[in-house]
C-alpha cells in the first residue's frame, strides 16, 4: 500500500528513532548486455539503493535514574545515540523492511537503520570530517 503526501518541502516531515528517509536512485532501465528492462522490474528487487534525504535523532538512550531523593522531580532529559547514516549518503538497504511513500509525486522509502546494508558518503565529507 502506498501512502501519498502532499505539501511544500521535505522540511516538515519529522521522523521519529531510527528511522531514515531515502529517496531512491533512478534504474537504469538496461542491462549490461543492452536489453531493456520492463518498467517495475528494479523495484521488485529486494534490495534498493537511493539517497538519504533525512535521518530521524536516533536510538533513545534512558536517563540515569538518581534515586538519592526520589521525592524530588527532576526533569526528563531524552539523550539519542546518533545514527550512522548522514543526509547525502547513498544507502543500500532492504527493501522488504521499507515503507514506501509519495511525496508531491516523487516515491520515498522510510526505512529502520538496521535494514540499511551499506551507506556510502562522499570523499569531500570523509575529509572534512562529518
Amino acid at each position: 500500500m502506498l501512502l501519498k503526501i502532499d505539501g511544500e518541502s521535505l522540511e516538515k516531515f519529522i521522523l521519529i528513532g531510527d528511522r531514515v528517509l531515502i529517496k531512491p536512485k533512478s534504474a537504469t532501465q538496461r542491462t549490461k548486455g543492452g536489453l531493456y528492462l520492463p518498467p517495475g522490474v528494479e523495484e521488485k528487487r529486494k534490495i534498493q539503493s537511493g539517497y538519504v534525504m533525512k535521518t530521524g535523532p536516533g536510538y533513545p538512550i534512558p536517563a540515569p535514574i538518581e534515586s538519592d531523593e526520589p521525592w524530588k522531580e527532576t526533569p526528563e532529559s531524552l539523550k539519542y545515540f546518533p545514527l550512522q547514516a548522514a543526509e547525502g549518503d547513498l544507502a543500500v538497504f532492504l527493501q522488504d523492511n521499507s515503507f514506501e511513500i509519495e511525496f508531491n509525486s516523487e516515491k520515498y522509502f522510510i526505512v529502520p537503520h538496521s535494514a540499511i546494508l551499506m551507506l556510502v558518503r562522499d570523499d569531500d565529507d570523509l575529509i572534512a570530517g562529518k
